[in-house]
């Protein structure tokens, strides 16, 4: 296997190569902001999902969009070590907890324990969300990741 440079230019513009599929992941991506999950556990999962599945661009973007909603930058570093961070709300626990065992699916699938965690943290609307947040950025990594899709350049 070789390593990949990657450039400031993706692989495949998705927008152009497919542009109805592309429009349908944006259309969702919008449902999902205007659900009731929280914006600051909504972005969380977003970029524990990017660090999870290694898309630069991905993590760019949702460190960025957390910071613009007020995140800290204490929070963003300890993101990756959550399980050993004191600065996690119980409900972002949960929520980083269905994250990764959605997002490193196992032949258990998704332990009933997690999804216990999580449901006692949410209700149905919000529960329902971030099930489709989940799922949606690890499309959105799975089409990052093999289009090597650079983080934004900025001056």
């Amino acid at each position: 296997m070789t390593a990949h440079v990657h450039t400031r230019e993706p692989r495949l513009d998705l927008r152009r190569a497919a542009p109805q599929a592309a429009r349908g992941l944006y259309a969702a991506d919008r449902a999902i902001r205007e659900s009731p999950l929280d914006p600051t556990i909504r972005e969380l999962v977003k970029l524990r999902t990017s660090q999870i599945n290694r898309c630069v661009h991905c993590i760019d973007l949702h460190s960025r969009e957390a910071m613009e909603l007020g995140e800290t930058t204490d929070r963003l570093l300890q993101l990756v070590a959550w399980r050993e961070s004191a600065l996690f709300t119980p409900a972002e626990r949960a929520a980083l907890e269905y994250t990764e065992a959605a997002t490193t699916l196992t032949e258990l699938g998704v332990a009933d324990d997690v999804w216990a965690g999580v449901r006692e943290a949410m209700d149905d609307e919000e529960l329902g969300a971030l099930v489709v947040q989940v799922a949606l950025m690890n499309a959105f990594n799975r089409f990052g990741v093999p289009l090597q899709m650079p983080a934004r350049a900025r001056g």
